[in-house]
């Protein structure tokens, strides 16, 4: 089974981690997949982040695709609707796995990158109402300057779980840093504030 027949196949999710190589063991020939990309059927592609110029993950965006990029891509595979895995072989070939354990493992290693990942456009962010109360409650009280640990005190929780959800709030966001994090949030329009300091979303220390 090549890579077109397995995407044709495809009725409910497709998702892909590539290193981008121009090998020919590189599973998903990302060309290929815009090729397929078509209504009802969710796409998710996992790429490194020097790949973000590259137009074809434009393309696979406007086709409705939801592109982010990480640093580092540890593994190409293409798994479609959690049942078939696709994965690099010897000799340059490509693998398919139907063995629950295989695909199980592949699904496994991809949602733990996919949430600290860059998503390629800010459409791709969550909108406010998608943040939880805990987070909006956080992100709040950070934005008005509290650290993590008066933080914790107003909302009567622990230190950590402060840094959890700020954790949290920085994934979804696509974020690294909480500068970056608080940057984001207010170019989406999130704060009601006339005026915010980037010194707000630093560590807090002590």
């Amino acid at each position: 089974m090549n890579i077109g027949t397995l995407l044709a196949a495809a009725t409910t999710e497709v998702v892909v981690m590539s290193s981008f190589s121009q090998g020919r063991s590189d599973p998903i020939s990302t060309a290929r997949l815009a090729n397929h990309v078509r209504p009802g059927v969710r796409y998710r592609v996992l790429v490194p982040d020097t790949a973000r110029v590259t137009p074809v993950l434009g393309a696979l965006s406007l086709s409705a695709a939801v592109v982010r990029t990480v640093p580092h891509v540890p593994s190409d595979a293409l798994v479609v609707d959690g049942r078939t895995a696709m994965v690099p072989a010897e000799h340059e070939r490509l693998a398919v796995f139907r063995l629950p354990a295989v695909v199980t493992t592949t699904l496994e290693l991809f949602e733990q990158i996919w949430p600290r990942a860059v998503p390629l456009f800010d459409s791709d962010l969550p909108e406010s109402s998608e943040l939880t109360t805990r987070q909006r409650e956080v992100l709040a009280l950070l934005w008005e300057g509290h650290t993590d640990e008066s933080a914790a005190t107003r909302l009567q929780v622990s230190v950590r779980t402060v840094r959890r959800t700020v954790a949290e709030i920085m994934a979804r966001l696509g974020a690294r840093s909480r500068f970056q994090a608080g940057a984001k949030a207010a170019d989406r329009g999130w704060f009601n504030y006339p005026q915010w300091s980037m010194s707000e979303f630093s560590p807090a220390v002590g």
